[in-house]
């Protein structure tokens, strides 16, 4: 239990602080005020005030944050905001332009992947790991391998055109390739020999043991490893989104808090790199997440700002409120869908 809930504060308080980081400095860059930066919702068990005037707190339910910025509550009355005299739209966040305001929603994702990079650049280069190579060691008979001609001592080389350089890349173009047929390049001796393997729960390789080696960059090919795995966890994270939504995959995949400090606990217990693999996998999560074009998320946000670009009208009124509460019972139903899922996973149902 120690290591599940000092993992999860961790991981998570990682994550969320460099979010809202990325929306404080864009919005003070912008000129705008920012009145709160809290680190969890609900009651505060700490809160100070800065020479600026924001109130910086953490507050009771660690399971998120947020940047409270001055006036931006008047994006569903801009009237209100026109009638303010010039000394107190000063700060004020409809005083910043349409490209500031997007910066700012843009802000918390950008610094998200920056988090996730900076942390597998830094893998790659301080840890040197040995690796599995993508050498069969044995395939399982009569799987969907075996019927393809996938034989023992086959290296494989591309999947679906991706390069493969460990067991690891097959993990993850097989998740890629859901539910469709993947085109896979091996080299056999000197030959290179083109199969295709069809959708299954398991294609039934078996990699080799003894191949294995030991990997570590030094900062240049390091770097590139970095932006290598921030690219692969992306295109994976949005596949798998669009395989939900498209019925392709089951929706009981998706997890909530508790699954977050499950894995936080694990990877804490495991050591360092292991914790800080995870942060920026969730790092890499929440960017996704929030650029979701739902008018709660800084992509909803976004959307607005490219509508109201598009349209030179400001978007307000009764309509703002309306969009905005759907948002929020959306998330709602997600958060409590996840929690099922959860809660069924914990209870083996």
């Amino acid at each position: 239990m120690f290591w599940t809930i000092a993992g999860f504060l961790i991981v998570l308080g990682i994550v969320i602080i460099v979010h809202e980081l990325g929306h404080y400095w864009a919005a003070r860059i912008a000129g705008v005020r920012v009145r709160t930066f809290s680190i969890g919702f609900g009651r505060a068990i700490v809160k100070w005030t800065a020479k600026g005037g924001t109130v910086w707190k953490i507050a009771l339910l660690p399971l998120g944050g947020y940047v409270s910025l001055y006036g931006h509550e008047d994006i569903f009355d801009r009237k209100k905001f026109e009638s303010l005299p010039p000394e107190k739209k000063k700060g004020h966040y409809l005083s910043a332009s349409g490209w500031m305001q997007a910066m700012i929603s843009a802000a918390g994702v950008i610094l998200n992947f920056v988090l996730a990079f900076v942390i597998y650049t830094v893998l790659s280069i301080g840890w040197p790991r040995q690796v599995q190579l993508p050498v069969i060691g044995q395939v399982i008979q009569n799987s969907v391998a075996y019927n393809a001609g996938v034989r023992a001592g086959d290296v494989i080389a591309r999947i679906d055109g991706a390069k493969i350089g460990n067991w690891g890349d097959i993990i993850i173009a097989k998740e890629l390739a859901a539910s469709r047929d993947a085109k896979i390049a091996i080299i056999r001796g000197e030959k290179l020999v083109q199969v295709q393997l069809s959708p299954a729960e398991r294609w039934g390789l078996i990699a080799d043991g003894a191949k294995t080696e030991m990997q570590r960059k030094n900062i240049w090919t390091g770097i590139r490893a970095g932006a290598r795995e921030v690219w692969i966890q992306t295109k994976t994270i949005i596949t798998v989104l669009k395989q939900i939504i498209t019925g392709e995959r089951s929706s009981k995949q998706l997890g909530s808090f508790i699954l977050i400090a499950q894995m936080s606990g694990q990877a804490l217990a495991a050591g360092i790199a292991a914790l800080l693999s995870l942060t920026a996998l969730l790092s890499i999560n929440l960017g996704i997440l929030n650029l979701l074009p739902l008018p709660v998320l800084d992509g909803g946000h976004l959307l607005i700002r490219g509508i109201e670009g598009i349209t030179r009208r400001k978007l307000q009124g009764k309509a703002m409120e309306y969009i905005f509460i759907s948002g929020w019972i959306f998330i709602g139903l997600l958060f409590i869908m996840t929690m099922k899922n959860d809660i069924f996973r914990v209870l083996g149902w």
